[in-house]
């Protein structure tokens, strides 16, 4: 993949370039994590069903899905930062136009479009970021950005307990953030690389490139989904009031944030296929003790920090090896994909920690349990098959 410029960028436009490709990553998290909280309780003052809140939400991941089989084409047409650009300030004006509709059933296409625009950036700025990256650096960079979407997807909650959730306001707040991204990444000093190679229609091949991607976004999609929704309620059966037991999240959130600097420059010093695994393995072993942690706070909250950083270094070192491997139009196939796989992860996961947890106490801790061993496991199987 070479510079739209042709030449080596320098180090500043390169600094600035990162940059603008983190507030990317940024937008898109909070745009993810706002909307879907933010829309459903609109929904749901309006009056509508859990069933149809249900359904529109599900609106965003047809939106990915139709992304992914279209943006290596898109991009390939188009260029890489006018696509972004575009996904920007098209999340922008979705977010104006939610409550400006008063028919609901106009929000079903437009949450569609969200999730197209959400999708675009999700890829792109992991195509980005990869292709400004040197091998030496790869996973301390790839360890900012999801750092970055780790604060994107705290930003929605702390944007509506701030702003609530009636009138404008918080749409408007997304709306501006989105465009204050698309102020950074138009500026002709940020470098944007030329996206080479012929986009292929199928997307099965992209799967058949890289199965354990897809497979760890799939598993970060699940879990993180799954903990979102039933670690607050699990915390709860074990005697945890309301108000404590919500801070369990925030405490993991911060974990997954801070400790990925340092798993990067683990990725960047040792095998990363190895590393995966330990990864894998040490947040299947600490699950296993949060129903002894969780009897005391010393225990728990320094514990909860600690996993948040494993689990999500996961997909940190995940995306560094994708990067290494892959270039152009090939690595945008894989990304999108990887998205793809991502919903595919949200929409089990809760389903199946909803199931094991009605079954025992500990399903929430069994089924994050069984999912990083079962991930580990098909890694250190694909890694001892190309070692042959």
């Amino acid at each position: 993949m070479t510079l739209h410029e042709g030449t080596a960028p320098l180090a500043g436009h390169t600094l600035l370039a990162r940059a603008a490709v983190i507030a990317t990553a940024t937008i898109f998290g909070l745009t993810y994590s706002l909307s879907a909280a933010l829309i459903a309780l609109d929904l749901a003052e309006r009056g509508l069903s859990e069933a149809l809140i249900g359904a529109n939400a599900a609106m965003h991941a047809v939106g990915v899905l139709v992304t992914a089989v279209l943006l290596p084409h898109i991009t390939a047409r188009f260029g890489l930062r006018p696509t972004v650009i575009g996904a920007l300030l098209s999340a922008a004006v979705l977010l104006c136009l939610f409550p400006s509709f008063p028919l609901v059933w106009l929000w079903f296409p437009l949450r569609l479009m969200l999730g197209m625009a959400s999708e675009v950036l999700f890829v792109l700025s992991e195509t980005w970021l990869n292709a400004l990256s040197s091998e030496q650096s790869r996973a301390r960079t790839m360890g900012a950005y999801t750092a970055a979407l780790s604060v994107g997807f705290a930003l929605g909650p702390l944007i509506l307990s701030f702003a609530g959730s009636d009138g404008f306001l918080p749409y408007l707040i997304g709306a501006g953030l989105a465009a204050g991204a698309a102020g950074l990444v138009v500026s002709p000093a940020v470098v944007a690389p030329r996206i080479e190679g012929h986009a292929h229609s199928n997307p099965l091949r992209y799967v058949g490139l890289a199965p354990v991607a897809m497979a760890a976004t799939a598993l970060n999609a699940a879990v993180e989904t799954a903990g979102l929704t039933f670690l607050t309620l699990y915390a709860m059966s074990l005697g945890w009031a309301e108000t404590q037991a919500t801070q369990l999240m925030t405490c993991m959130m911060f974990g997954a944030i801070v400790l990925q600097l340092p798993i990067g420059w683990l990725g960047d010093k040792m095998d990363r296929e190895r590393l995966i695994i330990w990864l894998a393995v040490l947040s299947a072993a600490s699950a296993l003790a949060w129903p002894f942690a969780l009897g005391s706070v010393w225990a728990i909250y320094p514990l909860l920090f600690v996993w948040g950083g494993l689990f999500v270094g996961i997909y940190t070192i995940m995306l560094t090896i994708v990067g290494s491997r892959f270039s152009g139009s090939e690595i945008i196939g894989i990304y999108a994909g990887m998205g793809v796989f991502w919903g595919v992860g949200a929409l089990i996961g809760p389903t199946l920690a909803g199931a094991a947890m009605q079954v025992t106490t500990h399903g929430l801790v069994l089924f994050v349990a069984m999912a990083c061993a079962a991930f580990a496991l098909a890694a250190l199987r694909l890694k001892a098959g190309s070692a042959r």
